[in-house]
């Protein structure tokens, strides 16, 4: 079984959020403030990652029920691949729901785009 959920934001809509550290500190995970912080394109990694967040409560099929956002982190391998790294309740749904999750995101000057595709396992 295959679910899929997709997100497209304004980045102009993240960018004034972005300026206040609550609003960081309650949607974006630990290790994905730290790869932010690092990215050229901040303001738009951050839409982008904010992107992958609905695009993933779209795919596990609960929107943002039970768990925080901040457990949802859009981080990237050496390579610059990007992977959810899940914790918390989230993990423990996914787990439960025995979803795995593969993630692609893009963005423009005024655009951020995420799709991501839920994967059932036995």
């Amino acid at each position: 079984m295959l679910s899929v959920g997709i997100d497209l934001i304004e980045i102009d809509r993240i960018k004034q959020s972005v300026e206040n550290q609550k609003f960081i500190s309650r949607v974006f995970g630990e290790h994905e403030q730290f790869e932010l912080l690092r990215k050229q394109n901040n303001i738009q990694s951050y839409a982008a990652a904010f992107a992958a967040k609905e695009a993933f409560a779209k795919a596990l099929g609960t929107g943002f029920r039970g768990f925080s956002l901040n457990e949802i982190e859009l981080l990237h391998d050496e390579l610059g691949a990007p992977y959810l790294k899940l914790s918390g309740r989230a993990l423990e749904i996914a787990e439960e729901k025995r979803l795995r999750f593969s993630v692609s995101v893009t963005h423009t000057d005024n655009y951020a785009a995420a799709v991501v595709v839920a994967e059932k396992y036995v």
